[in-house]
């Protein structure tokens, strides 16, 4: 193999490439590799975006609890003896999971506790947060 003036001669036979053709072709290498770049870091972005899960918020959360929960459970989270309703304090309370908190706020305890459908997502976590921080 030897170089001939813009070709390289390979197996016996001259293949002729201008510096324009060579040139066009390390383009359009960089603007493949650069859109391999963009895309996974796009894929990368959206990933930590998406995958951080939002903390919830025990401040905003206790004003929730207040204006939805405090009339049955009290403002320190104790319970009612008139309603016979759960003490939000209490251990077998506080060793439930968030998921299963969640959903008794989303679905509510028939007959007593009513479901709050309206509720955001977010807004139960952070109840779920505040009612974490009224553990005795």
């Amino acid at each position: 193999m030897y170089s001939v003036q813009f070709g390289l001669k390979y197996g016996g036979k001259h293949e002729r490439s201008s510096p324009k053709f060579s040139q066009e072709k390390k383009m359009e290498k960089s603007m493949k590799n650069f859109g391999a770049v963009t895309m996974a870091a796009a894929l990368l972005g959206g990933i930590c975006l998406f995958s951080t899960s939002a903390k919830a918020d025990a401040t905003a959360g206790e004003a929730t609890y207040k204006s939805k929960c405090a009339m049955c459970h009290g403002a320190d989270g104790k319970g009612k003896a008139s309603m016979a309703n759960s003490d939000l304090t209490a251990a077998d309370v506080q060793k439930k999971s968030d998921a299963d908190l969640s959903g008794t706020i989303s679905n509510g305890k028939p007959p007593k506790m009513p479901a709050f459908k309206t509720l955001t997502p977010d807004q139960v976590k952070d109840v779920v947060a505040y009612v974490r921080s009224l553990k005795k």
